[in-house]
């Protein structure tokens, strides 16, 4: 039975600012906590199940903040979680529906948390317990910033490449100077990178239908992998149109997809050929795996999303629900590569196994999420620490 939650606010060893057309997404300063990763510790019958989210917001879709996070897990949902097995793991999200509706980033790292104390007790790594090992090492994709000028762009583009071995990259889109400009930012990176990597755009629903069709009709021709989200999450016939009109290409939804009724309505609409998987979004493993289902029925692909900024234990979570999934049913690579020390060090997980291999991770197989942090360095990092029991 679980007997106390610990709540850790932890800094981050580097700022990182990165510009989508939502806003500017930014970490803050390193001693503040606003939009600080958020670590969760389940003491349950002896095993600690851990897990960690850092909230996109403020500046991007999710409404879930630092604050927000932990706010949700002291006030509500720890309180309620006292006292339940860690098996429950139905009853456990029934019960952030009935207390709590949404904050799916707070929600999320608990039911992770409750997984990795899941697969510590029964000694075995967390992809046993939601489908198997699929997929034991995993192709990255790597999210590039918009910038004021396309040099940036090219480097980060060309860095992901060639120190990392990335083989597919992800551009934003949707720059305040219009669609034509998106059209030539492509053309560069093309041209920087090579014929061999493949090249998706996300506008992050920055985009109208018309800029969008216009958009991507002139980025076809120069090889276009996929189209993430262009427009704004509601506009359902929007995107089946978009998707209609590109000829093939796969659309993806992000913005689009946060529950299982999201998933499927786009399934109605004909809307996507994909869903993006964030379990920072969605509200964990729990309900990836029910979406995962709701895919497969209606031959829908899933992408695992989510930046996963330096943090090893949300990078592994990630990981452990991708390699759970078969190759035939996932589209394109992860993107939790900048959990993977390649921007800067997690704080409190510098050194590891788990770590980028020529464009690639394998999974952890280690108990549970297979991660194990430094404890002094999580005590030397920690922000703000509550402690919740009877």
């Amino acid at each position: 039975m679980i007997d106390r939650i610990e709540i850790h606010v932890t800094s981050l060893s580097t700022r990182l600012k990165r510009i989508f057309s939502s806003g500017v997404y930014d970490t803050g300063p390193n001693d503040s906590i606003n939009s600080k990763p958020v670590l969760v510790k389940i003491y349950a019958d002896g095993v600690v199940g851990m897990g960690q989210i850092r909230p996109i917001s403020p500046g991007h879709f999710v409404a879930d903040t630092t604050q927000s996070m932990v706010a949700a897990i002291k006030e509500i949902y720890g309180p309620a979680l006292l006292g339940k097995s860690i098996f429950d793991i139905e009853t456990i999200n029934e019960m952030f529906d009935n207390r709590l509706a949404n904050n799916p980033a707070a929600r999320a790292v608990l039911d992770i948390a409750v997984r990795d104390a899941m697969g510590k007790a029964l000694k075995t790594p967390l992809y046993n317990l939601i489908g198997g090992c699929c997929q034991p090492r995993i192709p990255l994709e790597w999210s590039v910033s918009m910038a004021d000028d396309v040099q940036t762009m090219i480097e980060e583009s060309k860095r992901a490449v060639d120190e990392f071995g990335i083989k597919v990259l992800c551009l934003k889109m949707a720059d305040r100077r219009g669609w034509r400009h998106d059209v030539a930012n492509f053309a560069a990176v093309r041209k920087a990178v090579g014929k061999d990597i493949m090249i998706g755009i996300d506008p992050n629903a920055g985009w109208t239908v018309a800029d969008s069709l216009r958009a991507i009709a002139e980025i076809i021709p120069m090889d276009l992998g996929y189209i993430e989200q262009p427009i704004e999450r509601r506009d359902l016939k929007g995107m089946a149109e978009i998707r209609r009109a590109a000829g093939g290409v796969p659309m993806m939804a992000d913005e689009g997809v946060f529950t299982l009724q999201d998933a499927y309505a786009l399934a109605e609409a004909r809307a996507v050929d994909a869903y993006c998987i964030k379990l920072y979004k969605i509200g964990g493993i729990t309900p990836a795996k029910k979406i995962a289902a709701m895919a497969e029925a209606a031959n829908i692909q899933l992408n695992c999303g989510g930046l996963a900024v330096q943090s090893q234990l949300e990078a592994a979570a990630g990981a452990h629900f991708y390699a759970s999934v078969p190759k035939a049913r996932m589209m394109g690579a992860a993107e939790f590569v900048m959990g993977l020390n390649s921007t800067a060090k997690d704080p409190i997980c510098p050194e590891s196994d788990f770590k980028i291999i020529d464009g690639h991770v394998n999974v952890p197989t280690g108990p549970g999420l297979g991660v194990t942090i430094d404890e002094k360095l999580l005590k030397a990092n920690t922000l703000l620490h509550e402690t919740i029991s009877k």
